[in-house]
């Protein structure tokens, strides 16, 4: 038997882990985990910059350092993706003249009916264009991704250097469809990144059902990263912040007081749609130095907490990994 590779062996055992922690969704989105956890999604819908030469970075730390240039991404840019990794990539092989193999691509192959239905729009054909604008938008920007440690792309960044290794990529390659009407063939091909993150199985798997039965934006932004992460029980106002683009530590006292209602509000939107069963926001620590964490918990159980696992695992096949 030939011996397994490090990376194989790793692979494996992120495999075991996402069965393990599969929380028993309906036809969830698979995503680049990056995807999941970084803040290059602002929490709104309007408003956002369509300048050419926008350029932010978004720091969630550790999990992502993600440049983005183009435009401003919100709300619905992530909605679309959500509802593209919702319908599942599948991986086609690019084949040169002599009938070898060149390399590979995922595309996600669905209709407009496929799509809208998806992202919760209306199947109309009115919606045909808004769903339209919106993948081109995502494809006009280059997102730059830093696979390297935080602390190194801090330390880069203070001497003025490239920051680590990563990827410069957009998210989609291309956009085709056969027609105008709701069952009209559409195929969105993805980038190198996310190609490349596909074959690594550098993926996540988020309950898309409760995603969009989420009504505000900011639980719309937090959702996949508290989703993404089945071990996990608190998390950190700071991260929260984070997550949005802000940074909760340096804002004034009545900021960060609005701040910490917002983030009830969403929580309680979560509960709401299903997600989470319970939460609680904790203080600790007096003053201004007093710091907050929401605790939550999640209302579906892991499949190791089920004894019905082939309940979960045999009927759709909602392994958290794409068809290929």
């Amino acid at each position: 038997m030939t011996e397994l590779s490090d990376a194989e062996v790793a692979r494996l055992e992120r495999l075991a882990r996402t069965r393990a922690n599969m929380r028993g969704r309906r036809n969830p989105a698979v995503l680049p985990s990056k995807l999941a956890r970084t803040a290059a999604f602002a929490p709104r819908k309007h408003g956002l910059s369509t300048d050419a030469d926008f350029v932010r970075t978004y720091v969630v730390k550790p999990h992502a350092v993600v440049e983005v240039r183009g435009r401003e991404l919100g709300t619905r840019h992530r909605d679309a993706l959500i509802a593209l990794f919702r319908l599942r990539a599948k991986r086609f092989e690019t084949v040169g003249e002599n009938g070898q193999v060149k390399g590979s691509v995922y595309r996600t192959d669905a209709t407009w009916r496929d799509i809208l239905k998806a992202s919760g729009l209306t199947a109309h054909v009115n919606n045909l264009i808004v769903a339209l604008r919106i993948l081109e938008e995502l494809r006009s920007v280059t997102m730059r991704v830093f696979t390297g440690t935080y602390d190194a792309y801090e330390t880069a960044v203070a001497k003025g250097r490239l920051p680590s290794a990563g990827w410069s990529d957009g998210l989609i390659g291309s956009i085709n469809w056969t027609g105008v009407n709701l069952d009209s063939e559409v195929s969105v091909t993805y980038g190198e990144w996310v190609r490349r993150t596909f074959e690594t199985k550098n993926l996540v798997s988020v309950s898309a059902d409760v995603y969009f039965g989420l009504k505000g934006d900011f639980a719309r932004a937090w959702w996949p990263y508290i989703d993404s992460q089945p071990n996990h029980h608190y998390i950190t106002l700071e991260t929260l912040s984070e997550m949005v683009g802000r940074d909760y530590r340096t804002e004034p006292s009545k900021k960060r007081a609005r701040f910490r209602e917002d983030v009830v509000s969403a929580f309680n939107d979560m509960v709401r749609a299903g997600g989470l069963a319970e939460f609680e926001l904790e203080a600790s620590g007096p003053g201004r130095t007093k710091s907050y964490r929401v605790i939550y918990k999640h209302a579906l159980p892991t499949a190791k907490q089920l004894d019905a696992s082939d309940e979960i695992f045999g009927t759709q096949g909602e392994l958290g990994l794409p068809n290929t």
